[in-house]
């Protein structure tokens, strides 16, 4: 990454390379940079990757909300926020013992990936003419390059809200045959046809259980523990089935 730190010591007063075919992106990186150098900002020099946490989730939701608002200028602002915590973080690992990587590290690390990752563009040996071919590979993909994880749950970050975390645990059960259906739903009603349908049901669920003194997102994290234990177990069976399936030595 271009690093402006002597510019301090200097007496400038702006960032920016001085080459005419810098890009905005290279501008901004310089930026990062110079606000972080000795003499910059004491905010941005004081910062780590576990105090920046809480802003890099604020700004992913906010990048939500301008998706689904469909405003462009939104949309372009809540880009450069993310992008800008992407390129702190960067900054602040070249520059710390131990670390020592920077943005073109982590740039060289994605495409490298994206590039393994899509065989049947970059002349592998794969085919894909659905997306659907192309998720069913990825997870073999996955596999090879992280053999460490056992289980289809590994890799899911805790964080995540409960509602996001119960859809995506619901996708990884599926993948060991472990199913939740609307029949499994104690007393209720059809399931909801729509997004909006489903957005009022679930509304309705929050204030129910709010009406009830009960805490929906709480409840929701317990629900998807129990279907991951169901999933473990799942797991657990085929294991042991493909060891008795062995032939004798």
């Amino acid at each position: 990454m271009g690093d402006i730190r002597h510019l301090t010591s200097t007496g400038a007063t702006t960032p920016g390379p001085t080459a005419r075919s810098a890009t905005p992106l290279d501008e901004l990186i310089e930026t990062v940079a110079f606000l972080r150098a000795p003499g910059g900002c004491p905010w941005d020099a004081d910062q780590t990757h576990e105090s920046l946490v809480q802003y890099l989730v604020e700004e992913s939701w906010e990048l939500i909300e301008a998706i689904e608002s469909g405003n462009r200028a939104e949309l372009i602002e809540e880009l450069g926020d993310v992008l800008y915590q992407v390129l702190f973080h960067a900054d602040l690992a070249a520059h710390t013992p131990g670390e020592d990587f920077d943005i073109q590290d982590v740039a060289a690390h994605m495409t490298e990936k994206m590039v393994s990752r899509h065989p049947h563009v970059f002349g592998g040996d794969r085919t894909a003419e659905t997306a659907d071919d192309v998720v069913s590979f990825w997870d073999e993909l996955k596999a090879d390059e992280k053999p460490h994880r056992t289980s289809v749950l590994d890799g899911i970050p805790r964080g995540m809200p409960a509602l996001a975390l119960a859809q995506k645990v619901l996708g990884k059960a599926e993948k060991v045959g472990v199913r939740v259906t609307s029949a499994s739903i104690p007393d209720g009603p059809e399931p909801p046809a729509t997004e909006g349908e489903l957005g009022r049901t679930l509304l309705a669920l929050v204030a129910s259980a709010r009406a009830q003194g009960l805490d929906a997102e709480r409840a929701l994290r317990h629900a998807v523990r129990d279907l991951e234990g169901q999933v473990r177990s799942a797991e657990e069976r085929t294991g042991e089935d493909a060891e008795s399936d062995r032939p004798g030595d």
